[in-house]
């Protein structure tokens, strides 16, 4: 019986930096260790700050979701000063955040993760009129000529005969685990081409309501920019120009979703079946909720509904309670922190600690001690459960909750690929649900943006709610958590706030749901989970590894801390 050890570190096509230890026997992965090997964050730096600050510094734990952490810490202190905000206020948030779903889940097909499954270099023995003919047969997108793809075709020509293969360079060009032929590996090519131009686009919506992109603008109580419907309003304030271009990126998000996305992943999807088989992981599936009609106590108002799946059943939803000191905990058994509770207890992030424990390895080393601690990534759990978010984990819950939309989508994609329920709890199904999605986002952003036009003409243009802005007006003691779906998963923010200031704020993030490490009790994290039994042919080019990590969009920079030895904050930032 032969055994190895295959080290893919760092995985690439992320943002942050991962580790990944497969144990291989006759080839089968039996088990595997996911490390974060980076340390950074914040929540000690805003510790002592102004809570309606928070969102600015908070913001700043990843550069990928640029707005997601803004929104969660908003909502946090709102929650804590049970601060209510104006409609339209409400509905920009929608669209701001469901514009980041979409941009996210497109530069994730495309740029990080088609790859896995597009031989790049098997595109230039491809019939560009051949090509025309597939992506006509899949859509109406109207570049799809013989004509694009030749172009296309010989830009790529040029770029490999230069020898310099740049963004494409170090890719397991040639491996028989590929299977698309050579028109549908130019057809997606020239297509990653196209998703980069689009992203452009969307980052206006972002842009208009937020003042910038990435990192755009947010306020606790509200929108941060007004509507203004009179002519010559000033630059800050939204007016009817900056409205219809936000029409226009809907208009823009719908097609390139319709037309590019959903064919490229049903058509990528056929060649690869055997993936709908494949990555499963540890079978309980967890959504926060996100896109409220209301207000964010209506949970029942929520468009992607709260709820727990356990053991792949989908006949039921369970409760989820975030203050529930018993239910959300992170532990720290096989993580470089310590408790002063002891390493084998868990914490409600109401009362979290980041406290340094570094006992690992120094760069360059071989191999990590999986027996002891091994990760910057603390390990959260539900009830003491392991539970998977993101994409598939929300749209498993609006399948089960009985969502008409989600459900025709699904059982129209399962039919097409002649596949049962049971493959969407795999690594194909997590890169299906992320594009199905898009689709039910991008559709329901319409009636956003016709709800704020209806509100606009009959005169509220409120954004904004000042009623509990000023410090005088809070108790003298408040928590709150806020929540929200990240592209990723699940996120929220939990804030302690004191005498008008920050005492302690924990944010647990999706990436840390699933790329933490095994917990005290020896349960392995939903990555180390859905590794096993995987085979793996050619350990030297471990593209299986990368095609189950990738379907759950690792962003590792979010999932960290960062503390000095003595757990001092190692940067000040000074607002000026």
């Amino acid at each position: 019986m032969s055994k190895q050890t295959v080290v893919v570190d760092p995985v690439t096509r992320i943002e942050g930096h991962l580790r990944i230890e497969a144990e291989v026997r006759d080839g089968v992965i039996t088990g595997a260790s996911s490390s974060g090997t980076m340390v950074r964050g914040l929540e000690i730096i805003l510790q002592g700050r102004d809570p309606r600050d928070a969102w600015a510094f908070a913001q700043r734990i990843c550069g990928v979701c640029t707005l997601v952490h803004g929104i969660a810490s908003v909502r946090a202190v709102e929650d804590a000063l049970h601060y209510p905000i104006p409609q339209n206020a409400q509905l920009i948030r929608n669209l701001m955040i469901a514009a980041q779903f979409v941009h996210d889940h497109v530069m994730h097909f495309y740029q990080l993760h088609a790859l896995d499954w597009v031989d790049v270099l098997s595109a230039l023995q491809a019939d560009p009129a051949k090509t025309a003919a597939l992506a006509q047969s899949l859509s109406n997108y109207p570049r799809s000529s013989p004509g694009y793809f030749a172009e296309v075709k010989d830009k790529f020509a040029r770029f490999v005969a230069s020898g310099q293969l740049g963004i494409f360079a170090n890719g397991y060009w040639g491996s028989p685990a590929y299977k698309l032929p050579p028109e549908a590996n130019l057809m997606a090519l020239a297509h990653y081409l196209d998703a980069l131009t689009w992203q452009r686009e969307v980052a206006k919506l972002h842009a208009i309501f937020g003042g910038k992109n990435p990192h755009p603008n947010f306020v606790v109580g509200g929108a941060p920019a007004a509507i203004s419907v009179a002519a010559g309003a000033g630059a800050t304030a939204v007016n009817m120009t900056g409205l219809e271009i936000v029409q226009n990126v809907i208009r823009e998000i719908r097609s390139f979703v319709d037309q590019v996305y959903l064919p490229d992943t049903l058509a990528i999807a056929g060649f690869y079946k055997d993936w709908f088989s494949k990555g499963e992981g540890v079978g309980n599936f967890m959504a926060y909720g996100e896109f409220p009609s209301k207000d964010m106590e209506d949970l029942g108002g929520l468009m992607i509904p709260r709820g727990i799946i356990l053991n792949r059943d989908l006949s039921s939803v369970h409760p989820l309670d975030l203050r529930a000191p018993d239910q959300v905990q992170e532990f720290v058994g096989h993580s470089w922190y310590s408790y002063t509770v002891g390493k084998d207890q868990g914490l409600h992030p109401f009362v979290g600690q980041t406290h340094l424990d570094y006992t690992g390895p120094k760069p360059p080393y071989e191999h990590l001690d999986t027996a002891a601690s091994y990760s910057w990534i603390k390990s959260p759990r539900w009830q003491g459960k392991v539970m998977e978010v993101g994409p598939l984990a929300r749209v498993l819950v609006l399948y089960a909750s009985g969502h008409q939309q989600t459900r025709a989508l699904v059982e129209a994609t399962l039919r097409k690929l002649d596949l049962p329920v049971q493959a969407l709890f795999s690594t194909m199904g997590r890169t299906a649900a992320r594009t199905l999605e898009s689709k039910i986002i991008a559709d329901a952003m319409q009636g956003w943006y016709d709800q704020l036009m209806a509100n606009i003409r009959a005169g509220q243009l409120e954004t904004f709610n000042p009623a509990r802005w000023e410090p005088s007006t809070w108790p003298a003691e408040a928590r709150g958590v806020g929540f929200t779906e990240a592209p990723r998963g699940a996120l929220a923010h939990w804030v302690v706030i004191k005498d008008g200031l920050i005492d302690n704020y924990q944010a647990v993030v999706p990436s840390t749901w699933n790329a933490g490490p095994r917990d005290a009790a020896g349960q392995d994290g939903p990555y180390e989970a859905a590794l096993k039994g995987t085979e793996l042919p050619d350990p030297a080019q471990p593209l299986e590894i990368l095609r189950t990590i990738h379907s759950f969009d690792p962003c590792i920079a979010c999932a960290v801390h960062l503390v000095d030895p003595a757990g001092k904050e190692l940067l000040q930032v000074k607002v000026c």
